[in-house]
């Protein structure tokens, strides 16, 4: 009696494990390695085993195919598509309706000014949505900014001054996983912790728990005296996943 193609395959998968090819492209998500497997022969006489053939590709570091530059500037060695999602814009008073508009602008490719990628409050970010996806090439660096409303007006008409990253203040922060985020005086009024804002991108320890692939920034907008209750590092949390394809 023979077994169907299908059932030596089936076989095969049970006797190694299952593999299941997967990206992550959150960092609440920890990459895996991608597999494939093939038996053969793929038609088998009862009693005999086919041969099995496998491979594994492990996942990269982000350190190897880019460079995190101490000011947060991120350039990558090698071609890669960058998506940009926004993770949260927690500044504002606390309050449901008291949350400030933010802006998150970037650059890419040598371009002389920077773009708006994400414009709302707190209460319109949506972490799962890509808010932004560029091819960057190898040696061009990427910038990202932000800034915040002046005021919980939904039409603010006074803005605070933009950070970014490629400059020399401490507004603004980059970490990949094992990084240990910074920690200042409390949050401001009833604001979140920047501990908790990451909750799900944090581990036991305290450390980033992201994707293998993943960038996280995180920006202070308010102002630059990090003694101050306002200096939490949360008013704009942003992730950049880097891929191949």
């Amino acid at each position: 009696m023979k077994t169907s193609q299908w059932a030596a395959v089936s076989a095969a998968v049970i006797a190694v494990g299952t593999f299941v090819p997967s990206r992550a492209y959150s960092q609440s998500t920890p990459s895996v390695p991608v597999g494939s497997l093939s038996a053969f022969p793929t038609v088998v006489q009862t009693g005999t085993k086919p041969t099995l053939t496998w491979s594994i590709s492990y996942p990269s570091e982000v350190k190897t195919v880019v460079t995190v530059g101490p000011t947060g500037t991120v350039t990558p060695k090698v071609d890669l598509y960058v998506d940009l999602r926004v993770l949260g814009a927690y500044i504002g008073d606390g309050t449901s309706t008291g949350w400030y508009m933010v802006q998150a602008d970037r650059k890419v490719e040598n371009a002389t000014t920077f773009t708006q990628f994400f414009s709302g409050k707190q209460t319109s970010v949506n972490p799962s949505t890509v808010y932004y996806t560029q091819l960057v090439h190898a040696s061009r660096p990427l910038d990202i900014r932000g800034r915040v409303a002046s005021s919980s007006s939904s039409s603010p008409t006074a803005w605070q001054a933009y950070y970014s990253t490629g400059t020399t203040t401490q507004n603004v922060r980059a970490l990949v996983s094992g990084d240990v985020p910074p920690s200042y005086v409390p949050a401001f009024s009833n604001q979140a912790t920047i501990k908790s804002v990451l909750t799900g991108y944090i581990d036991a320890s305290g450390k980033i728990k992201i994707g293998p692939m993943d960038v996280i920034f995180l920006f202070e907008l308010w102002g630059t005296d990090y003694t101050q209750s306002y200096f939490d590092m949360q008013d704009l949390v942003v992730l950049a996943t880097f891929r191949t394809s």
